[in-house]
């Protein structure tokens, strides 16, 4: 449980910060939270020569809403939960303990592309946008686009996130439902739904899926169902049965794939109904 020998740099800018991670290559890693990365680092699963800590740069925590939804990629997931920003807040409330929230930070959650964090799926069905820095400049990159395979995201060795943004959520409602044994646990599945209503029928809808893959997914088949049609129970379980369509959840020590399609789909009945109402 001791990790091997490392440098450890706290830079006070953003360009420092981008150019200690340049200057070290491959060896070095950024450290947020330390949630994901440290665990593996006593483990002697990760070995990085170089931890360059983000915790002194400025403005790359809080939370504003001014029509859209940005978050700085160092606000934890205490202080989401405090900021009231709808959906990601929900979720955020649900993360471990008090103790890990007050540590782990949302730009960490979606640079390590962990499929069980709830918030890369959040991110993904409130079609967010990720924004990284690094020597080439800045880019948004689509939360559609990020996330490239298990733990693996599209991000650049050597870019910094420095914000989350998502659209507003007015005239949106949400839900979101989880499963896991304990509180404190990963989640098995986890499901984030956004529905936007008129005349009481469903105009569209967004759900978002935890572990039912080697990235957070879109329940696609669900939301072709949902569309159009009224929100009322019965077409909320028949959209609900098709959530699992398309998914490869990852069978584990807890639960069977199966076991996890059927949540999928029990998650998603009651994420849609709290959302309608």
């Amino acid at each position: 449980m001791i990790p091997a020998e490392f440098d450890y740099v706290a830079p006070e800018t953003l360009d420092e910060a981008i150019r200690a991670l340049a200057d070290g290559g491959e060896d070095a890693k950024l450290l947020a939270g330390g949630h994901s990365l440290l665990p593996l680092m006593k483990l002697r699963l990760a070995a990085p020569a170089l931890l360059v800590d983000l915790r002194r740069v400025p403005d790359l925590a809080g939370v504003r809403a001014n029509g859209d939804i940005r978050i700085g990629a160092m606000t934890t997931h205490s202080a989401l939960v405090r900021a009231n920003a709808g959906l990601a807040s929900v979720a955020a409330a649900t993360i471990a303990d008090q103790q890990v929230r007050n540590r782990g930070t949302i730009g960490g959650s979606l640079a390590h592309g962990d499929p069980a964090s709830d918030l890369p799926a959040v991110v993904l069905a409130a079609e967010g946008t990720i924004v990284a820095r690094g020597p080439g400049g800045e880019r948004e990159i689509a939360a559609a686009e990020f996330f490239r395979d298990y733990l693996e995201t599209t991000l650049a060795p050597d870019e910094i996130i420095t914000e989350i943004r998502m659209p507003g959520t007015e005239g949106w409602s949400f839900g979101y439902e989880k499963f896991n044994r304990r509180r404190e646990d990963w989640a098995m599945v986890a499901v984030c739904a956004l529905v936007r209503i008129e005349s009481g029928a469903c105009a569209d809808a967004r759900i978002g899926l935890t572990h039912m893959g080697s990235t957070p997914l879109r329940a696609t088949a669900a939301e072709a169902a949902l569309r159009g049609q009224p929100l009322e129970a019965g077409a909320i379980a028949a959209a609900a049965e098709q959530a699992a369509e398309g998914t490869s959840p990852p069978a584990d020590l807890n639960a069977s794939a199966d076991y996890k399609r059927h949540l999928a789909r029990v998650l998603c009945r009651r994420a849609l109904e709290r959302a309608a109402g």
